[in-house]
């Protein structure tokens, strides 16, 4: 495969994944900013939504306030940010227009009706219900994408350099998630424990389709150490941290096979995933979550240039 169409494809699928990931941000921010105070409390939700996409800095640097209105604009539709759901969406279909002949004709067709469907959103700032359908339309067409690669795409390099697109950034956004939650959901004076982090960690379950999933593993109320054991550790989810290294390794090893050699690529995936199944959860706590997440995040960004030096230059 030419290394532009495996860039083409790896990239196409992050952009589908971020879309999703950032209206599953949105939706969790939403919720809590519906809440009474008395249960979401005093922080502001919108400044941590722009922060665990990772473009907090851009968004200050527009000289905008986190407002609902500001924030909403700026993570759904604004052509300013790159990573805005519809810039993603549109910098997706680019990506599977330029690669049409790689891709089945169900998946074409899940990118490009996803990309058309937007028309039907313009403003969605102040309107609840247009807001929550947007979110829903986001979500439900990322899934028709993954659904379309997995049931159609042949098990080849195509699929592969798909597949370590979408588990590349979903480990991202998982890792972000849980660094944002400790650094600007919770105020200062409020206790680990209480009726407000109970309600935050509950939001950021929702945020990564882990809520169901969290009390049919533990079967108690919600915890913060329990959330991280289930999103960083736990391989049985497929949002974890394990999960996306478990994936990531096979799709590797699948490309060293399939072109005879391995790399740098595989060996910093490797090491990044045999980090994570030999770490505990009281390892995790004692050396620091925030830590252990920055450094996680870190190694996430050098496997994604790996591949690229590797694979897609």
């Amino acid at each position: 495969m030419l290394s532009r169409t495996a860039d083409n494809l790896f990239w196409l699928a992050r952009y589908v994944e971020r879309a999703e990931n950032t209206a599953r941000i949105v939706d969790a921010a939403n919720r809590l900013a519906a809440m009474p105070i008395a249960y979401a409390g005093e922080s502001n939700e919108w400044e941590s939504a722009v922060a665990a996409t990772g473009t907090l800095g851009l968004f200050k640097s527009l000289g905008r306030e986190p407002t609902a209105e500001n924030v909403v604009d700026f993570l759904a539709l604004s052509p300013e940010n790159p990573s805005s759901i519809r810039s993603c969406l549109e910098r997706a279909r680019v990506n599977a227009r330029t690669v049409r002949t790689a891709l089945t004709g169900e998946m074409w067709e899940a990118i490009n009706g996803a990309w058309l469907g937007l028309r039907d959103f313009d403003r969605l700032a102040g309107d609840r219900l247009k807001l929550n359908a947007f979110l829903t339309y986001v979500k439900e067409a990322s899934l028709r994408f993954d659904g379309s690669a997995y049931r159609t795409m042949l098990r080849n390099d195509a699929f592969f350099f798909s597949g370590l697109g979408s588990f590349i950034e979903r480990a991202d956004n998982t890792a972000r998630i849980l660094d944002v939650k400790y650094h600007l959901l919770l105020p200062e004076h409020e206790s680990v424990g209480g009726g407000l982090d109970f309600f935050q960690w509950s939001s950021i379950l929702r945020s990564v389709s882990a809520n169901t999933a969290y009390h049919w593993v533990y079967r108690e109320s919600v915890k913060p150490w329990l959330v991280a054991d289930l999103l960083v550790l736990n391989e049985q989810l497929p949002r974890s941290l394990s999960a996306c290294y478990a994936r990531i390794c096979e799709f590797l090893d699948e490309l060293s096979l399939a072109y005879g050699r391995q790399g740098p690529a595989q060996r910093v995936a490797r090491s990044t995933r045999n980090r994570l199944q030999n770490a505990t959860l009281d390892e995790v706590f004692q050396g620091g979550l925030h830590e252990f997440l920055t450094e996680l995040i870190g190694e996430n960004t050098r496997l994604g240039q790996a591949i690229t030096d590797q694979y897609l230059a």
